[in-house]
C-alpha cells in the first residue's frame, strides 16, 4: 500500500480579487484538484435607445 494514495489535498479557500474568483474543484478519479475561475464584468452594458430622427 502507498502512503500516496491516502493522501489528501487541504481545502483552499476561495480567491478573490477585483474581477476574478478562484474556486477549488473537488478531485477527480486520478487526484487531480482543479480550479473553477470565476470573471466578473468590467464595464456596465447600457441599454440602447433609438436616436432621434432629425
Amino acid at each position: 500500500m502507498s502512503a500516496a494514495t491516502d493522501k489528501k489535498k487541504p481545502e483552499v479557500p476561495d480567491g478573490k480579487s477585483q474581477f476574478l474568483t478562484t474556486r477549488q474543484l473537488p478531485p477527480n478519479e486520478k487526484g487531480y484538484v482543479g480550479y473553477e475561475t470565476i470573471w466578473e464584468p468590467f464595464q456596465k452594458e447600457a441599454e440602447y435607445q433609438t436616436p432621434k430622427r432629425p
